[in-house]
């Protein structure tokens, strides 16, 4: 059985003078502002559906390494990724960079990084953006 999450917005008005609000339903973290503006300029306390994106494959991509390494006899003690999505008016995503620091015991740079790949190649919501270049930066910290 598929596991469901759900996540609504509520938008008024124009794309270029209207706002919205994104409400996360599953979590019930919350509601977040959302606009053109904060999407094609600055975020000025607003978020965006490519820092959502951003958001949904940090995670998931740090999930599929832990559990790689895990599975590979090298569990990390921790994990930091940051997703950086880029956006352009007009052409829509354009590519997202994953950068990622582990603290793996028992691991070198060259098998890090491997395990890295293979997370990057078979995180599910990496999957699920497959018409979207994906590039990597890992170390270990």
């Amino acid at each position: 059985m598929s596991t469901l999450r759900v996540a609504h917005t509520v938008w008024d008005g124009t794309l270029l003078e209207g706002k919205g609000t994104v409400t996360f339903e599953s979590s019930e973290i919350g509601h977040y502002p959302v606009s053109w503006p904060s999407r094609a300029e600055q975020a000025n306390g607003m978020t965006s559906p490519e820092e959502l994106i951003a958001a949904a494959l940090s995670s998931c991509f740090s999930m599929a390494l832990s559990h790689g390494l895990t599975d590979a006899g090298t569990p990390p003690t921790q994990l930091t990724t940051r997703a950086t999505t880029a956006f352009r008016p007009g052409s829509g995503v354009t590519g997202i960079h994953l950068t990622v620091q582990g603290q793996v015991p028992g691991l070198d740079e060259k098998g890090f990084i491997a395990a890295a790949e293979e997370a990057r190649a078979n995180c599910p919501v990496r999957k699920a953006l497959a018409g979207t270049r994906v590039t990597l930066t890992a170390t270990l910290g």
